[in-house]
């Protein structure tokens, strides 16, 4: 079953600004909107890569 997520974007003064509403903490921004949204790719990458450690740590020596 494909993940499906909404990214936003809104062009600010410094360039623009991305989030996913469905991921707190993945969020970026960058110059243009292809730079925002390269960020965000990487932003969603790490977010869930430090949650799957997180819940990996928790779940440590539990049956």
């Amino acid at each position: 079953m494909p993940l499906k997520s909404t990214a936003i974007f809104k062009k600010v003064p410094e360039g623009y600004i991305g989030f996913v509403e469905e991921l707190p903490g993945a969020n970026t921004q960058g110059n243009t909107l292809e730079e925002a949204r390269a960020n965000l790719h990487e932003a969603i990458d790490l977010v869930l890569e430090a949650n799957r450690i997180l819940t990996e740590a928790s779940l440590q020596g539990q049956a």
